[in-house]
């Protein structure tokens, strides 16, 4: 069994015991979450996700949480992005640290000289490949930040 599998199972079993309910409800999620990924990929639900296809399912329950706070927000409804803010931090904590933005500056700097990218034409493909080897280390939005105003 994965290592990330088994903590989000382990952390499920405290949550009952603990009678934490929106932690509970966010860990049920997830494992949810795994088993349609099991699925989709056409493989049996009673089969194990690698470490790796956990943290992207992760990763995509994060993105997912941090649209929804940004909706109801500018929908007005405040009391349900607060209970979205509250399960983001809860899947935060199963994410490997994420780079800042100096880290992710020098990396774009470094790939965009790597591949002579000097201009705007070709900003794309270096955001592929700066998201290629920064894998699950930082976030897409920041990646692409970082590149954008690299080139203004």
């Amino acid at each position: 069994m994965s290592m990330i599998t088994q903590n989000i199972r382990d952390e499920m079993k405290k949550a009952m015991i603990a009678k934490d309910a929106l932690k509970l409800n966010t860990m049920r999620g997830l494992i949810a979450a795994f088993t349609n990924e099991l699925v989709a990929k056409k493989r049996k639900p009673d089969e194990e996700l690698g470490d790796d296809e956990a943290l992207a399912v992760i990763a995509r329950a994060v993105k997912q949480r941090r649209d929804s706070i940004e909706q109801f927000k500018a929908g007005g409804r405040n009391d349900l992005a607060e209970t979205e803010e509250a399960e983001l931090k809860i899947l935060e904590t199963h994410l490997p640290a994420q780079m800042s933005e100096e880290e992710i500056e020098a990396v774009v700097k470094s790939k965009a000289s790597e591949l002579g990218i000097t201009d705007k034409s070709k900003t794309n493909q270096l955001i592929g490949v700066v998201m290629k080897e920064l894998k699950g280390k930082a976030d897409g939005a920041l990646v692409k930040k970082v590149v954008d105003g690299m080139f203004q």
